[in-house]
């Protein structure tokens, strides 16, 4: 169970680090939010400066995620999700994308960040139906995460792995392909995976010079993949059309028809059978 009292609250704010960048308050920047700090402000615009489409980049991600919450509720009957990675809240988070069509729906989230931590145990309430909790827990620790959020999903029926954006900070050597599995292996059939990956892309070596920017300055350090390589993470899954693209491109609802342009963040939806 989330921990609210004064301590806790406490012991979050003691460990937010405002002398260097922070990818989720990077990130809130970009999506026009403003929960962050000045080093933040400075590091998003030079990486903006470098690959001028981040903003896009980060939208496209956003709208990914509603995208295919939408589906998973609506289509293929999903009431539980697993997110890992949370990110500080913005618009349309999770469980308001999930319970807008499922009141009854149930999400977890998980974050090690202690400002993301703060701020989802104050925003990211639930439907009197469903229910939201919050874990203080790092996607490495896999054991830990199943424990504890199994205290609210029932791991008997089918759970959403929503992993946007996340799992670009495990190294090779940390075996990354292993611990998406791992979560995997605990879901029952007809759970689904959702993940979102930083690619490695010629079109766009802005990216490179970006990424190479933020390993340099920022925390954590990331990774970037081929869309070869994210494909990968859904290996034995079914993967849903149109299968592991451009977030921008995955059920896209655009207006007049035609195909948004890529972005370097690939992801896709997949199935266990």
């Amino acid at each position: 169970m989330t921990d609210h009292s004064p301590t806790a609250a406490a012991s979050l704010r003691g460990r937010i680090n405002t002398l260097q960048p922070h990818t989720a308050r990077i990130w809130n920047y970009w999506l026009g939010g403003g929960d962050y700090y000045e080093v933040d402000r400075v590091a998003g615009d030079r990486i903006r400066e470098l690959h001028p489409a981040i903003d896009e980049y980060a939208r496209a991600d956003r709208l990914f995620l509603g995208r295919a919450v939408r589906h998973l509720v609506a289509e293929a009957g999903v009431r539980q999700f697993l997110d890992v990675g949370t990110g500080l809240p913005t618009a349309d988070n999770t469980h308001e994308v999930a319970q807008r069509l499922a009141p009854d729906a149930r999400v977890v989230y998980v974050d090690n960040d202690p400002l993301v931590l703060a701020h989802a145990r104050a925003l990211l309430t639930s439907t009197p139906e469903g229910r939201t909790d919050h874990l203080d827990e790092d996607l490495r620790n896999v054991d830990a995460i199943l424990q504890r959020a199994a205290a609210t999903l029932d791991f008997t029926r089918p759970v959403a792995l929503m992993l946007l954006g996340v799992v670009i900070f495990l190294g090779d050597d940390e075996d990354p392909y292993g611990v998406v599995r791992r979560l995997l292996d605990a879901l029952p059939a007809g759970s689904h995976l959702v993940l979102s990956h930083t690619v490695v892309h010629p079109a766009m070596p802005d990216v490179d010079a970006a990424v190479q920017f933020w390993n340099a300055h920022g925390t954590p350090r990331l990774t970037q993949r081929t869309p070869e390589a994210v494909a990968r993470f859904f290996e034995g899954l079914e993967v849903l059309a149109p299968g592991v693209v451009s977030c921008s491109r995955w059920r896209a609802e655009g207006a007049d028809g035609s195909e948004p342009a890529e972005v370097a963040l690939y992801g896709g939806v997949g199935r266990k059978k």
